[in-house]
């Protein structure tokens, strides 16, 4: 049976936004992320994070860097009763990165190469879930893939709302606000 599920953009989203963040000391969660993952978890959401990372394709840190800290992130969350099934980032940019990390690629939101994989690995009901970020790319993956698209005020999601257009998406202050409106 398929599952219902949460794809959740990672910086600005679930933690509270800073450039290229890999380091576990500079590792903050947004205002009650904590909160809202469990009220998640207890409607029966499958949570995966799909983040974008183009500071390894920058060469301003590296792959085991970030897996390091999505291990530390998903261990906060375990001591809440929290799981992140699973995290899929895109390593990439096609201009900006360095050596293989160079590449036009799939997997870079908003295509959906990330967002596709976790459909398939998680067997996710694509029509009863979203995918919740701060910015376009954001948004415009979840629409890309056939979720429901949300975009959230922290991180960059202020200026997100700038530049939205026609795209018809709800907007909340916080994860948690839209958890609140899930219960």
């Amino acid at each position: 049976m398929k599952k219902k599920a949460i794809l959740l953009d990672r910086d600005g989203t679930i933690n509270v936004e800073k450039d290229y963040l890999h380091k576990i000391e500079d590792f903050e969660f947004e205002k009650n992320v904590v909160d809202a993952l469990k009220i998640f978890s207890s409607l029966g959401y499958t949570l995966a994070v799909v983040t974008n990372q183009s500071g390894i394709a920058r060469g301003f840190y590296t792959e085991d860097d970030l897996i390091k800290l999505n291990n530390y992130i998903n261990d906060r969350l375990n001591e809440y009763g929290v799981n992140i099934e699973k995290f899929y980032y895109c390593p990439h940019h096609p201009e900006k990165g360095i050596g293989k990390y160079k590449v036009e690629c799939q997997c870079r939101k908003p295509k959906t190469g990330m967002l596709d994989a976790a459909i398939k690995d998680l067997n996710i009901d694509v029509e009863n879930s979203y995918m919740i970020g701060d910015t376009l790319a954001d948004i415009d993956a979840g629409f890309n893939a056939g979720l429901t698209s949300i975009l959230v005020k922290t991180g960059h999601g202020m200026e997100t709302l700038e530049k939205l257009g026609d795209r018809k998406v709800e907007i909340y202050n916080s994860l948690y606000d839209f958890a609140l409106k899930l219960k």
